[in-house]
């Protein structure tokens, strides 16, 4: 099974601080055959900050969808009130560690249970993972 996996950062290496839908970046991943690939960077639409959006806003929502076109699980540290609306997209993972390189190992070590949720189409759950 092939997975595309998208991970939220700002500089590359790290998965970012904020919740995954303001990450500067989206590096994508491909998973398969027990091995990780980088296939793809992808720049974050960059949404207008304005007093009147705040965090959980549907439009936030839909412009961070439109870059992960494709994408099949969404891995970051925090995910805000926007998360059931991605979950009808992806799968989303919680990864509790700041490295990428720390992430992948952790995902892989927990495949099964991603590939499991990945299937559950909208009735998805999020997983919280810990290295």
């Amino acid at each position: 099974m092939e997975l595309l996996i998208a991970f939220g950062t700002d500089d590359g290496e790290s998965l970012n601080n904020d919740h995954v839908g303001m990450a500067k970046y989206f590096y994508v991943y491909k998973f398969s055959d027990g091995k990780e690939e980088l296939v793809e960077q992808r720049r974050n639409v960059e949404f207008k900050e304005d007093e009147s959006i705040k965090h959980g806003d549907p439009k936030k929502a839909k412009a961070t969808s439109s870059v992960l076109e494709g994408v099949d699980v969404l891995v970051g540290r925090k995910f805000g009130p926007n998360l059931p609306r991605l979950l009808k997209k992806l799968a989303c993972v919680v990864v509790r560690t700041d490295a990428i390189a720390n992430a992948i190992e952790v995902l892989h070590n927990n495949i099964d249970r991603i590939v499991e949720q990945n299937s559950r189409g909208a009735d998805r759950e999020h997983i919280v993972l810990k290295p």
